[in-house]
């Protein structure tokens, strides 16, 4: 237990103490006014004060072992990736470059025009133009091979060109 008289002196002093802060933070205060005006006299903005710390805590970073290590490990996988994109795009580029080649060279060819996939296309073609000569009035609805189909509609192409836009009514409203 505190006396009477103890309790007095803490409290009085309790008072200076609080005193003294207040007449320090108006002290700090007006010197962080006067450090304002120094700073502006000089040109120095907050903006200013940012790029400068930015810069030396960057600096320092960069000197750290973790960050030289970081940066060695992702420098070299950065080159083998890029060298496995290399890779992966002339690859890509030499097979469709092969792809070209085997087209062009391979339409004319009989072993293809006898391949499963082009009589399977083949055939498609030939249901297609069978129906759509029905639907449209065709002269023969059982149709016939793709050569016949093919020749008969160039026929009719050349026949279109040489007549000029000699139609009939009749030929105008069956199309």
């Amino acid at each position: 237990m505190l006396s009477e008289e103890e309790k007095e002196e803490l409290k009085a002093e309790l008072v200076q103490l609080e005193d003294e802060i207040t007449t320090l933070r108006q002290v700090l205060s007006a010197k962080e006014r006067h450090l304002v005006e120094i700073k502006q006299k000089l040109g120095m903005n907050l903006m200013n004060e940012l790029k400068q710390n930015f810069s030396k805590s960057w600096h320092d970073m960069q000197t750290t072992t973790a960050y030289k290590k970081t940066h060695e490990t992702l420098s070299h996988a950065g080159q083998k990736a890029t060298a496995a994109f290399s890779n992966v795009g002339t690859a890509i580029s030499k097979k469709f470059g092969d792809m070209s080649y085997s087209i062009r060279h391979s339409i004319s060819m009989p072993a293809m025009r006898n391949s499963p996939t082009f009589k399977s296309f083949e055939e498609r073609v030939e249901t297609t133009v069978t129906s759509l000569k029905t639907k449209v009035g065709g002269t023969n609805p059982n149709g016939g091979s793709f050569e016949e189909v093919l020749s008969s509609t160039a026929h009719a192409s050349a026949q279109s060109l040489a007549g000029g836009s000699r139609r009939t009514k009749e030929e105008e409203l069956q199309c």
